[in-house]
């Protein structure tokens, strides 16, 4: 019996052609929540952006790719944050070599060091105004949870060497998100487990993107979007329809949850 689900947001619950999420989907999720299973969202993205999903109700929150997850809206079950030490080669790095944009992401903002199309082009992905910039001296030695940077597929084992205790992930090909290494969103999972008391195979995930693949493979039913890369359809134990052409609908009355 499923007691809970998780919903990636972009791509997943929200379409990237329209931002919106589809009335299939919401109509759906209301649906579930009536009859009892717990919805949950999983994201890579900030709590403090997550600003696409029209005031639907959620008990909680996995937030970037698990490293800060919340109960509700404001209770913290969980947060894990990146070695300053690995933060200080990263900052070393930028200001030896040829500084690429990053936004970096604390415990209750984000801001950036560099302003390119790119990073112009991931705010308004994110349907956000411009975050503040700082010196990247500012962020030594700061808790800092996520960096979503902009280095390129080549760059990505240099760059990745001098943060050892760090993977990264992507969910748009531009940018990846940078987090501690070993915690992902099928740990932000086991925390809404273990704090509700659910099992991990009465659980469900959605999901679309690369930093999905390990939640995906990880619930206890993982439901790739038709809209997804292959690599994340083949974690998946279902592939559903794309998140147009009600996806979200289609997998929950597979399963006969609606």
């Amino acid at each position: 019996m499923v007691k809970a689900i998780f919903f990636d947001i972009d791509g997943t619950l929200v379409s990237f052609k329209t931002h919106r999420i589809p009335d299939s989907a919401r109509k759906s999720i209301e649906m579930i929540r009536k009859k009892g299973i717990k919805v949950f969202i999983a994201t890579g993205r900030h709590f403090s952006v997550i600003n696409n999903l029209d005031n639907m109700e959620f008990d909680g929150y996995i937030t970037m790719n698990g490293c800060y997850c919340l109960q509700g809206t404001d209770t913290v079950i969980f947060k894990k944050s990146i070695d300053r030490s690995d933060v200080n080669r990263f900052i070393d790095y930028l200001q030896q070599e040829r500084e690429f944009p990053c936004l970096f992401v604390e415990e209750h903002k984000l801001s950036l060091n560099y302003i390119d199309e790119e990073m112009k082009f991931l705010m308004n992905l994110l349907k956000q105004d411009m975050a503040p910039m700082n010196n990247l001296d500012y962020y030594r030695d700061k808790e800092l949870f996520q960096l979503t940077a902009f280095f390129k597929d080549s760059q990505e084992e240099e760059v990745m060497s001098l943060l050892p205790n760090c993977s990264a992930m992507r969910w748009y090909p531009t940018f990846a998100d940078v987090i501690v290494k070993g915690v992902d969103k099928g740990v932000g999972i086991d925390q809404f487990c273990d704090y509700y008391g659910f099992s991990l195979e009465e659980t469900m995930a959605f999901g679309d993107g690369g930093n999905d693949i390990e939640m995906l493979r990880h619930a206890g039913t993982g439901i790739a979007m038709g809209n997804a890369n292959d690599d994340v359809k083949r974690a998946a134990d279902y592939v559903t329809d794309s998140v147009d052409n009600d996806g979200i609908l289609k997998a929950l009355q597979h399963f006969e949850l609606i």
